[in-house]
């Protein structure tokens, strides 16, 4: 670090008196702090890296306070190093600024290859860490467990179920799935049955796997009763809000059996509880319902989520979560992003692939294209619809993907109608009201279940405007009241049939 990067640095922390998590500020004015080794850890954990700041004090508001010996700070902190595996080597630095020292120790990021840093004298459960804001928190063992997963290369996807038989199995879907993969591969229908089904992911080394049982199981749920999704619908923004009623949730359901099945429920739970936008087409005048979120997009989202999840014996305990707020949907998915690939990669670079077996087996059966489109696909159909970018998360070991409705929500049906239709609707109302009609009649004309809402949205600002009069004005409320179009403003429009 040149000097005007340090000084620039101090410079900051005088404005901003705070660590970060890409900062840890120490004060090592009275000697070497003694516990160092869990920010070496979790600097060297995160693609950022790190700095230590010595010489402030946080007790004191970060007031500059200075190191207690340039050189003998130096020497530790490059034997604190020493005791991290792999080794970390610091880049240390020095100011100095009115007679006190400064030093900083930059920590550079460990390749993902290399992952967990730890101290070596406590083992790599114990002595792993990472940064969540600024603080060091001791890795999970899934944490350390999904570095080694990465390291190793190991597939959960076709790791042996304990208990799994082939009678467990269903055979006719079993062999429907053998015949697409030996199809045009004449040296597929040359080996022994036992053969195939370890080159086509359903045995390894003799025992089904898990990819078998998430395929073709007749209840995966039997053996594993959290691979599944759970799917809320709330009456809020947040969990725990309770409806007028007093009720947290409107709706709740799991979905179970095989991935095929899984993905069909929830999609038909979200279907039930999607609420529609009625617009009424300037073209033709006619009604039309849009559903509150692309189907295409949550289809992707939920069958990413069944593909990508962590399947090891870490989450085997944790489903998928589908919960429907007022203003969003999130589906959250057991393990964090994979790989080397960053949440602003997303869909712009190829990933690396989680569980390559079990896409692949999906691609097979026409579940998946395994072209890495998943992505843009929800990007894409989201933009069409015309609603906000989908969000996505990674928050140790798990991925959230949220998509977003309309922030206009009118009354309870989120109706979304621009000016220029509605005024074309209350012409085409004109016309329709030649003859005088109930409101019952108005709000079928219109399409709209909501009488209240017809009457509120197109008959009153018609009737402010004289273009629509009683046909009982001493009675306004009367359950016989009827509408007709007043002829004093001019003939009135054309219907648009």
């Amino acid at each position: 670090m040149v000097e005007e990067e340090f000084k620039a640095l101090l410079d900051k922390v005088g404005r901003q008196p705070c660590e970060l998590k890409t900062l840890e500020i120490k004060a090592a004015h009275k000697g070497c702090p003694s516990r160092l080794y869990d920010t070496f850890s979790a600097f060297a954990n995160q693609n950022e890296g790190g700095i230590l700041l010595f010489g402030l004090d946080e007790g004191q508001a970060f007031a500059k306070v200075g190191v207690y010996d340039v050189n003998d700070l130096q020497r530790k902190l490059q034997e604190i190093g020493e005791e991290m595996y792999p080794v970390v080597r610091p880049i240390l630095s020095v100011y100095t600024e009115n007679g006190l020292h400064f030093v900083t120790a930059e920590i550079p990021p460990l390749d993902l290859s290399e992952r967990p840093c730890f101290k070596r004298a406590l083992g790599r459960i114990r002595g792993s860490f990472v940064r969540v804001g600024d603080a060091d928190k001791p890795m999970t063992d899934y944490e350390v467990y999904s570095y080694e997963a990465y390291r190793k290369q190991i597939k959960d996807d076709l790791r042996p179920v304990e208990g799994l038989c082939e009678t467990l199995l269903d055979s006719k879907a079993l062999e429907t799935y053998l015949q697409i993969r030996t199809k045009d591969r004449p040296n597929l229908n040359e080996v022994s049955r036992e053969h195939l089904y370890e080159l086509t992911f359903i045995k390894r080394n003799g025992q089904c796997t898990l990819t078998a049982l998430l395929l073709f199981g007749f209840y995966p749920q039997s053996l594993f009763p959290q691979l599944s999704i759970v799917a809320t619908r709330l009456p809020g923004n947040e969990a725990g809000e309770l409806n007028d009623a007093g009720a947290r949730f409107l709706d709740s359901a799991r979905m179970e059996g095989g991935l095929s099945e899984m993905l069909e429920g929830a999609l038909a739970f979200v279907k039930r509880n999607m609420r529609m936008e009625v617009r009424i087409n300037p073209h033709s005048g006619q009604r039309e319902d849009v559903p509150e979120y692309p189907l295409d997009a949550v289809r992707e989202a939920i069958l990413n989520a069944l593909v990508h999840r962590d399947y090891s014996r870490y989450t085997e305990s944790k489903p998928i979560q589908l919960i429907m707020f007022q203003d969003r949907m999130e589906i959250r998915n057991p393990g964090g992003i994979y790989g080397r690939i960053g949440i602003d990669q997303l869909g712009m670079v190829q990933p690396d692939t989680r569980n390559p077996e079990l896409i692949l087996a999906m691609e097979s059966l026409g579940q998946t294209e395994n072209r890495y489109s998943g992505i843009p696909r929800i990007r894409r159909a989201m933009a069409d619809a015309g609603l906000p970018e989908p969000e996505f998360s990674s928050d140790r070991g798990e991925f959230v993907v949220c998509l977003k409705t309309r922030s206009l929500a009118i009354r309870d049906l989120s109706v979304s109608i621009p000016l220029v239709v509605a005024r074309k609707a209350g012409e085409d109302l004109c016309g329709f009201c030649s003859i005088p009609r109930t409101r019952r009649e108005i709000a079928a004309f219109l399409g709209i279940k909501s009488i209240s809402y017809a009457m509120s949205r197109y008959v009153t600002p018609l009737l402010e405007e004289g273009k629509l009069r009683l046909c009982y004005p001493e009675r306004p409320r009367s359950s016989k009241q009827r509408y007709v179009f007043s002829e004093k403003d001019g003939a009135f429009p054309a219907s648009s049939d």
